[in-house]
């Protein structure tokens, strides 16, 4: 266990896009962000992105399970050799299904493999110690935005919205003592974001996504569509709350009849509806969403966010954080924080009762005894 002192962290992030897997490294003592370091992409092939959307929903030893498993496990490997210098890993795996107070939370990938091939302490299984105690196991960066809250010197709430293939909203307080702090953080999932673009533009062009928002920004948005999305009974309830990438999956029947860039221009709008009904519950307001993930890159979304919640909307990268990379970085500084006994979410953001850490963590030293 770490004692105290800043280490280099290797941390992955694999998301609900499926579009690869993420990596970099931060010098962190899991309450401070020391340093950015260094930051790679390895994508997912076409094949491989269609073996892991075949075992999306499906449990351990569910049909589909173990050859996901085998992708998400051989491209971590493939891209974290890549680095030098990781004194621990924290690899988040590839959520497959998720589903707080029912079956759990399903993320692909074991931790132990990962530990023998970089000799390196992983720490894996983030989220489900969290659900068991009765959490949403999600959203899990939000102490970490509460550590870039710090180290960008800001001096009153911000707000930090992932688009994602699912997007969730982090409004931090800074001015706490620290993360778990009572009243330093507030986070949840908003609704769907990428995700049914993504499935939108797979199924009527095989492309990945909407290039630059370019066939949304064509379109026309069927308003009746936007407002029965709004009427699902998530967005009824009180924050924290978390969704399973598929949990909207009727959003593309509903858009089936449309052409389509206005089916693109609808779903794309449904998703900045979903977080201007989610930034109705903050605090206290705030001046700018700081806006991580791929959807950032879709300056129709940004548009339609800034529409349709009154606040402007501008990519991280504006603040001197790097987009692409943050979530990943969120699980370099979380794996720390689990190694030095610190937790890792709270009743504010992900609704576990009490504030938990968790994650287990494979050592290489200890592997070796066992095999």
């Amino acid at each position: 266990m770490l004692k105290g002192g800043a280490v280099w962290a290797l941390g992955t992030m694999s998301g609900t896009s499926l579009d690869g897997v993420d990596a970099a490294m931060v010098l962190t003592d899991g309450e401070r962000i020391l340093e950015f370091g260094a930051t790679a992409y390895r994508p997912y092939s076409g094949p491989e992105r269609e073996v892991l959307r075949t075992a999306l929903g499906r449990w351990p030893g569910e049909e589909a399970v173990a050859e996901a498993e085998q992708v998400v496990e051989a491209a971590h490997a493939e891209l974290l050799a890549r680095f030098r210098g990781a004194e621990l890993v924290g690899f988040h795996g590839q959520t497959l299904a998720h589903e707080p107070g029912g079956r759990g939370t399903h993320q692909a990938g074991s931790g132990e493999g990962l530990a023998r091939a970089l000799g390196v302490p992983v720490v894996w299984d983030f989220r489900s110690a969290d659900v068991q105690a009765g959490g949403q196991g999600a959203p899990l960066a939000p102490f970490y935005h509460f550590a870039c809250a710090r180290r960008l010197g800001a001096e009153q709430p911000v707000a930090f919205l992932n688009l994602g293939g699912v997007g969730n909203l982090t409004w931090v307080d800074p001015r706490q003592a620290s993360p778990e702090a009572p009243g330093a953080c507030l986070a949840f999932d908003t609704g769907p974001a990428n995700a049914p673009i993504n499935d939108l533009m797979q199924a009527r062009f095989g492309r990945s996504h909407d290039e630059g928002g370019r066939l949304a920004a064509r379109g026309q948005v069927a308003e009746p569509v936007v407002e029965r999305f709004l009427g699902h009974a998530f967005f009824a309830r009180m924050p924290p709350k978390s969704l399973d990438r598929d949990a909207f999956a009727d959003l593309l029947g509903a858009v089936e009849g449309l052409a389509d860039a206005d089916a693109a221009a609808t779903l794309t709008a449904a998703a900045a509806a979903a977080v201007a009904r989610g930034a109705g519950h903050f605090p206290t307001p705030v001046r700018q969403l700081l806006v991580t993930g791929g959807g950032r890159r879709n300056p129709v979304l940004m548009a339609m966010l800034e529409s349709r919640t009154g606040i402007e909307a501008v990519p991280v990268e504006q603040v001197g954080l790097d987009g692409d990379m943050l979530e990943a970085q969120a699980f370099a500084y979380l794996a720390v924080r689990v190694a030095r006994g610190l937790p890792t979410s709270g009743p504010a953001t992900t609704g576990v009762s009490a504030c938990i850490g968790g994650g287990r963590i494979s050592r290489p030293e200890e592997l070796a005894l066992e095999g």
